[in-house]
Formats: C-alpha cells, structure tokens, sequence
C-alpha cells in the first residue's frame, strides 16, 4: 500500500463530488445534502455503540470493527461535504498529543 487509507479516502470522497448520484453511494450524499450525511453520521454512532455494547459481552469485535468503519466512513463524508478532510482531524489530535484531556476540555470554547 503506497499511499495512506486516510489520503486514498480523502481523494475518493473529492473525485465522488463530481460524478453521478446514480453511479454512487457518496455522491449519492452529496446530492441529498448536509441533514441526510447527518443522519447516516447518527445512524453509524448507534450501531457502534450497540456493536461495542454486544463485543463486551461476546467478547468478538468484528461486528465493532465494521460499524466503526462505517462511522469513521461517513464522518469523512460529513467532512468533506463541508469542505474539510480527515488531515484536519489528525492535526488537531496532533495538537492535543501532549495536553491532558482534562487541559484540553478546559481550554476550549464554550466548554462545560
């Protein structure tokens, strides 16, 4: 693999922008809008939270492994629709790589 899942995702969703609803899933989104990337976003957190509900008590994670898939897919959805990426997110939990998460929560805007 030479380029970064994170990258090839990036440029997938960017390259979706300009095709067809018809010919995909994701432009598909894009067509629907930003209230419909929204739903699938919420859609995706209950099924992880329900997946990792059901991994702690089986003990197998590859039902949790696919639906965090799944979330972290249409949050780059989400991202993209709003003209951001997957590189933005990492620079901020670069940021926040040597400050407590106590320290963080505090320093943000509106925090409570």
């Amino acid at each position: 693999m030479s380029k970064d899942i994170l990258e090839r995702l990036t440029e997938a969703l960017q390259e979706r922008k300009c095709q067809a609803a018809a010919d995909s899933y994701v432009a598909s989104l894009y067509e629907a809008g930003l209230n419909k990337i929204l739903e699938k976003v919420g859609e995706e957190s209950t099924e992880t939270i329900l997946a990792a509900k059901d991994a702690a008590v089986s003990g197998d994670n590859q039902e949790l492994v696919f639906e965090t898939a799944d979330l972290w897919f249409h949050s780059l959805v989400m991202l993209s629709y709003l003209g951001s990426d997957a590189k933005a997110v990492l620079g901020e939990l670069d940021r926040r790589f040597n400050v407590s998460g106590i320290q963080e929560k505090s320093q943000r805007h509106g925090a409570g």
